[in-house]
C-alpha cells in the first residue's frame, strides 16, 4: 500500500456552501490558483448543476488549472453528471464525484426509497460518469451511520461499476476515532475488491473530531483525505487541510505518510481564503491562528529563547509565515519591490508589478514606511479588483462631527453598456453617520436597493498607520453579496466595499441575462 496520502481539497465546494455570500468566479479562480501552488492533488471546485454561476466557475477553473486535478460534484442523477462533464470538458484530465445517501435514516427519510433502489441508482450513476472519464469518485453519504453490511455491499458494487475512488464520509461528524477507524478496517477486511480503488474519507467537525477521525482512517488504510482550508464548511466545518498536512509532516516518524503539500504556502493560502470568504481565523486555531506561535508564560518564553523546539514543534517559517520588515519607503524603486516580493515567496505571475508599484507609492506617501503585510494586502486587493469594473469610485468627500449632520458627496464613474465610454454621476446625501451618508449616495447613483446585513472593520497590520479593511455582506433581491474595501481611511474603505458589492451585483445580473438569452434562443 502506498505511503502517499492524496489531498482532496473541497474549499470551493463544501467550504463555499457555508459562506454568508457566494464567491464570484474571479474570487474562486484566485483560490484555485492558491490551492494549485499549495500542491493539492485534487480540488473539488463546485456543483455545476446547481446554478449558471457555479457552472461558469467550474468551467473557468478547469480551463486554467494545470497541475492539480479538477473535480466537480453531482448527485446520482444523469442530468447532474452531464452538467459536471460539460463544465469539466475543457480540462485534459478531470474527476466526476457522484454521491448518494446510504444510512437508514437518509434512505428512508430523505430519499424515501429502499436500500436496493439506492444501490442501483449509485451504480448506474458511476457507469454513466465513466462515459466521460475513467476517474470517478463515489461517496456513500452518511457512511458513519450506515449499517456495516450495507456499506460493504455498496462499496463492493460501486467498485465493480467502475468507481476508482470510494469516499466514506462522516457527514454529520457523529463518529469517534476508534469507531471510524474500525469502519475503514471492516471495509478492508470484508470487501473483496477493495484493492481496486483508493479509499477516501470526508469528516465533518460537529464534535471537533474531523482531524482525529481522518488520522484514524489513514492508520487503517485510507489514502485520500477530503479537507478544506481553515476547516471551513457546513455547520462546524470540515477536516482542516493545514492540520492534516502538518500532522503528517511533523509526525512522519509515527505515521510514515507523506503528501504533496508545499507547507510554505499554507499561511498565505489560509489568509487568502479567510479574506475572500469573509471568515476570520480564530486566534487559537492550530497551525494558522494568530496565537499559534505566541508564548505568554515566562517559563515558555525563557525556553523558546534558549531553544525554539522546547515549546515549538513546528516553526513559523515552515508554513510561510515571515517576519515583517520596515525597509520600504516612497523612495524605493520597482526592483526593490520585486526583490522583496520574491523574498516573500511571490512570483511574477502572482501580481502586476506596475499596478503594485503605483499602489505602493500612493500608500507610501500616506504612511511613510511600508511593511510586508502592506504589500501583501495591496496584492490581494489589486488582484480582487483588477478586472475592468462597471463602477469605479472617482471622488469622495465627507463632513461629520459632534453636533453636525453627516454629509457625503460622491462622484462615481459608470461604464456604458454598449460603448467603451463612461459617464460620471455625482450625488450628495445626509446620513446618520458618514458611512450611512456615503452609502445613500452610492445607492441613489446605482439604483440598487441594497440592505447591509453585516459590516466589519479589520486592521491589516499593526499600529495607527495600519490599512483598514472593511468587509460588508449586503442583500439585494434575496441574494447576498460580499464586498471588500482597503484604504488608510475607513470611510474610503467603506465606500470601496460598497462599490465592490455593486460590481458583483452587476456581474450577477449579466450572468442571469445571458441565461435568459440562451433560453429564448
Amino acid at each position: 500500500m502506498s505511503d502517499q496520502v492524496i489531498i482532496f481539497d473541497t474549499t470551493l465546494r463544501d467550504g463555499e456552501q457555508a459562506l454568508s455570500a457566494s464567491l464570484t468566479v474571479k474570487e474562486k479562480l484566485q483560490i484555485a490558483f492558491a490551492l494549485e501552488r499549495l500542491g493539492v492533488d485534487v480540488m473539488e471546485v463546485g456543483f455545476p448543476i446547481s446554478s449558471p454561476g457555479d457552472f461558469e466557475s467550474v468551467q473557468t477553473i478547469a480551463r486554467n488549472i494545470k497541475n492539480s486535478r479538477v473535480c466537480a460534484l453531482s448527485r446520482a442523477l444523469e442530468k447532474d453528471i452531464d452538467a459536471a462533464a460539460q463544465a469539466l470538458s475543457v480540462a485534459k484530465y478531470f474527476r466526476i464525484h457522484t454521491f448518494i445517501s446510504t444510512s437508514d435514516i437518509h434512505v428512508k427519510s430523505k430519499l424515501k426509497r429502499s436500500f436496493n433502489d439506492v444501490l442501483q441508482m449509485g451504480c448506474h450513476a458511476i457507469k454513466h460518469a465513466r462515459r466521460y472519464t475513467d476517474d470517478v469518485e463515489f461517496s456513500c453519504e452518511d457512511a458513519g451511520r450506515t449499517p456495516i453490511d450495507n456499506l460493504c455491499r455498496m462499496v463492493e458494487e460501486a467498485i465493480k461499476a467502475g468507481a476508482t475512488t470510494i469516499n466514506i464520509p462522516d457527514t454529520v461528524g457523529y463518529t469517534v476515532p476508534s469507531q471510524f477507524g474500525g469502519i475503514i478496517t471492516d471495509l478492508f477486511n470484508r470487501v473483496p475488491n477493495i484493492d481496486k480503488a483508493v479509499i477516501s474519507v470526508h469528516c465533518h467537525d460537529d464534535l471537533g473530531l474531523s482531524v482525529a477521525n481522518s488520522i484514524a482512517a489513514i492508520e487503517q488504510g485510507a489514502r485520500q483525505i477530503e479537507c478544506t482550508i481553515n476547516g471551513i464548511g457546513e455547520r462546524a466545518g470540515n477536516c482542516s487541510l493545514e492540520e492534516i498536512a502538518m500532522i503528517l509532516h511533523t509526525r512522519q516518524d509515527l505515521l510514515g505518510k507523506t503528501t504533496n503539500i508545499n507547507a510554505q504556502e499554507i499561511y498565505r493560502t489560509s489568509q487568502l481564503v479567510s479574506q475572500l470568504c469573509n471568515m476570520p481565523v480564530q486566534a487559537n486555531k492550530a497551525i494558522v491562528g494568530a496565537n499559534a506561535f505566541s508564548h505568554s508564560s515566562g517559563i515558555h518564553q525563557d525556553g523558546v529563547l534558549k531553544a525554539k523546539n522546547t515549546y515549538e514543534i513546528i516553526t513559523p517559517e515552515s508554513i510561510g509565515l515571515t517576519q515583517n520588515k520596515l525597509n520600504l519607503t516612497s523612495r524605493s524603486g520597482r526592483h526593490v519591490i520585486k526583490h522583496r516580493m520574491a523574498e516573500l515567496g511571490y512570483t511574477a505571475n502572482d501580481y502586476d508589478l506596475e499596478e503594485l508599484y503605483e499602489s505602493f507609492l500612493q500608500l507610501a506617501d500616506k504612511k511613510g514606511q511600508i511593511f510586508d503585510y502592506d504589500l501583501e494586502a495591496l496584492i490581494f486587493f489589486n488582484n480582487l479588483h483588477e478586472d475592468e469594473a462597471h463602477f469605479k469610485l472617482d471622488y469622495l468627500s465627507v463632513q461629520s462631527g459632534s453636533g453636525v449632520k453627516a454629509t457625503a458627496t460622491i462622484s462615481l464613474i459608470s461604464q456604458l453598456e454598449t460603448t467603451d465610454e463612461s459617464r460620471t454621476d455625482t450625488e450628495a446625501a445626509i446620513g446618520n453617520g458618514p458611512v450611512d451618508a456615503v452609502y445613500k449616495c452610492l445607492s441613489r447613483i446605482s439604483g440598487f436597493d441594497i440592505d447591509i446585513a453585516d459590516y466589519h472593520i479589520t486592521a491589516k497590520g499593526e499600529g495607527k498607520d495600519a490599512l483598514g479593511q472593511v468587509d460588508i455582506v449586503a442583500t439585494y433581491e434575496g441574494r447576498k453579496f460580499h464586498g471588500i474595501g482597503l484604504a488608510t481611511d475607513i470611510i474610503e474603505s467603506s465606500a470601496l466595499a460598497y462599490v465592490h458589492v455593486m460590481n458583483n451585483i452587476h456581474r450577477a445580473n449579466a450572468v442571469e441575462q445571458q441565461k435568459l438569452k440562451k433560453q429564448h434562443q
